[in-house]
């Protein structure tokens, strides 16, 4: 099972790929469309290019576990995929999400804008890690 993880944001989709087993690499940043089926679009093209049986978008949720500003552009991206006709498409929950990648980027040595470029497809690889490990405890 390959999965394809998603951070979704206003001007750019970060992207990371997985597997059940638990490896998770970031894979790249995509600039974001004008629209969400134009987002939509893109991110098809890649799970096909990857071979992704399904995709994981992050669901931003606040520390209350109520749904952040940005939940509801998640909830249309993941509505657009399976309007396309796209494979299985899970919410998976964020928080944190970013925290973690730019704590993984403060330990590289990097210039600000490769760490600005770099971030999105690491907040994807937390968010797809995230529910790979999930996925694993509950199967078990």
């Amino acid at each position: 099972m390959r999965y394809l993880g998603i951070d979704l944001g206003s001007k750019r989709i970060g992207l990371a790929l997985g597997d059940a087993k638990g490896l998770v690499t970031p894979l790249k940043v995509l600039t974001a469309g004008a629209s969400m089926e134009r987002n939509a679009h893109l991110v098809l093209e890649v799970a096909d290019e990857y071979g992704a049986d399904e995709i994981v978008i992050g669901l931003p949720l606040n520390m209350d576990d109520t749904e952040g500003p940005q939940a509801r552009p998640s909830r249309q991206l993941a509505e657009a995929i399976h309007q396309l006709g796209g494979p299985p498409v899970h919410l998976h929950d964020e928080r944190l999400s970013s925290h973690a990648a730019d704590a993984r980027l403060r330990e590289r040595d990097l210039t600000r804008g490769q760490k600005k470029t770099r971030q999105d497809a690491l907040a994807a690889q937390c968010i797809l890690q995230s529910f790979v490990e999930h996925k694993n405890e509950s199967t078990t």
